[in-house]
């Protein structure tokens, strides 16, 4: 009944799940690497799709790029982005270590993660006022009834219920990740 409600929702957590993904935690996680961009014959090109990335170990990412003379290029764009990570470069591959985190960057990083998932809470809730924005037009123009509107507005509401308890779970389980290394 809410399908259309329940994908922008779906979005605003999936949007989240990936910031999550992109904090460093002190574990190697390739999906850090998803917005730095290699400069690949003028192209701005993602990491990803200029070599292959692998977990030699939990503490450190290794990027070997298909094309040996772009190894200089992704040492310089994993330099320029804000990753805080400094490459080690063989000549062959390119070696990011994860240092563990102090305790005051754990807090830190838990702090973004709560903020990144009230910023999602924020978002659901906007999706919440619009649909119930929609439902009242209609009710407004004679297309349902004020029945149909409290009705609409419970199910959206136990929808938003649902999705915001997903949310805080979700970053529960993150802040408990980064607390544990």
């Amino acid at each position: 009944m809410y399908e259309d409600v329940k994908q922008k929702m779906d979005k605003a957590v999936a949007a989240m799940e990936s910031d999550f993904a992109g904090i460093r935690a002190g574990r190697a996680n390739p999906a850090i690497l998803d917005k730095v961009m290699v400069d690949y014959y003028g192209t701005a090109t993602p990491v990803a799709q200029v070599g292959t990335i692998s977990i030699p170990d939990p503490r450190m990412l290794m990027i070997q790029p298909w094309d040996a003379s772009i190894l200089h290029d992704v040492e310089k764009a994993i330099l320029a982005s804000d990753l805080g990570l400094t490459p080690n470069n063989d000549g062959k591959a390119i070696r990011l270590n994860f240092p563990a985190p102090t305790e005051e960057r754990r807090k830190e990083l838990v702090k973004s993660v709560s903020k990144r998932a009230e910023e999602a809470k924020v978002v659901i809730r906007g999706i919440r006022r619009d649909a119930i924005d929609a439902y009242k037009a209609q009710k407004k123009n004679g297309e349902i009834t004020e029945d149909d509107l409290k009705d609409a507005e419970n199910g959206i509401q136990k929808v938003t219920d649902q999705y915001i308890k997903d949310i805080d779970g979700l970053a529960d389980g993150k802040s408990k990740e980064i607390m544990e290394i």
